[in-house]
């Protein structure tokens, strides 16, 4: 739907985007951010996969995205940011749709990086910010974390897709989870996580909330109790300028003392302005947050794995 960049190399992986990217000179006008919400999760979750078409990459369960844009089109999409997004032929309606329907391709390289720098999700709480189809936070679920929330801007995607993957991955690790018929492998990443079988009592340790992230920051703060996150992961969501204000606002209420943000982009998201470098520069001018660039990809347009801790953690 959107313009591919010529530098990216794109991946053939079913509902896969690999580059966000606008045909309009991003506004600098507000936006009316959408209000707070949490997605409970619903008793019977044979229900919540119903109509939905199973697939699988790197071990993980996720819903078909071109099925789901096809029920949503029928009418399960409250929201209609599929039929905006196909009538604007653009992944990003700015303050309306955030990408969410698809899966970008850092989230594979942060999948990559747990593994190869042993991330430990024992016994973490763990929060996956602008999650999309959640899979970094299921990898922490499998990875024993001690509780998971995810949040997505549009209410749609935590419904249709975030919550019917988390469940998927939950069910007996998923084992039980629609047919053979139904399900196709993608191209997995070079390295695949370590398998750790979920469990339905796993969801229990989950929530789901949409939202504008100040908005969510405020209702989880004004939450009880509420402990903070030891670790926040995020993936191709500094792609605005717009935005950053915001972003790092919110991982500065929400992040423990000592906690960990880790988080996926592309060196520059053409269209749209944001990128690494832009960030990682206010960032510095914020002086909250110490940032580490701990991996590059240099496979089609160049991509970064950041660290960031407060400045003052141990």
């Amino acid at each position: 739907k959107s313009k591919q960049s010529a530098d990216t190399t794109a991946d053939s992986s079913p509902g896969q985007g690999t580059d966000k990217h606008r045909d309009e000179t991003p506004s600098k006008k507000k936006f009316c951010f959408k209000a707070a919400k949490e997605h409970n999760i619903p008793e019977d979750l044979n229900k919540i996969l119903e109509n939905k078409v199973i697939e699988t990459v790197s071990d993980l369960y996720y819903m078909n995205m071109s099925v789901v844009e096809k029920t949503c089109l029928d009418g399960a999409d409250g929201e209609g940011i599929v039929s905006k997004s196909v009538s604007s032929h653009s992944d990003l309606i700015p303050g309306v749709y955030e990408g969410g329907l698809k899966i970008w391709e850092c989230t594979f390289d942060l999948i990559d990086y747990f593994s190869e720098a042993d991330i430990q999700f024992t016994n973490k709480t763990v929060l996956d910010l602008g999650c999309g189809a959640g899979l970094l936070g299921i990898v922490a679920l499998r990875g024993k974390a001690e509780k998971v929330h995810f949040q997505d801007y549009n209410s749609t995607v935590i419904d249709e897709i975030t919550l019917p993957n988390a469940v998927a991955n939950c069910i007996n690790g998923g084992n039980r989870v629609g047919s053979k018929n139904n399900r196709k492998t993608s191209k997995p990443p070079a390295k695949r996580p370590r398998k750790a079988e979920c469990s339905p009592d796993a969801l229990a340790k989950c929530r789901f909330f949409s939202g504008e992230w100040s908005e969510v920051s405020q209702l989880l703060l004004s939450s009880k109790p509420f402990s903070k996150y030891d670790i926040i992961l995020t993936s191709e969501t500094i792609y605005n300028p717009d935005y950053y204000s915001a972003l790092h606002d919110t991982l500065a209420q929400l992040l423990d003392k000592n906690g960990r943000v880790y988080l996926a982009s592309k060196a520059y998201y053409f269209g749209v302005g944001g990128g690494i470098y832009l960030f990682e520069k206010f960032i510095e001018e914020r002086n909250v947050f110490r940032t580490s660039i701990v991996k590059i990809i240099d496979k089609g347009l160049q991509r970064y794995i950041m660290e960031m801790a407060f400045k003052d953690s141990s």
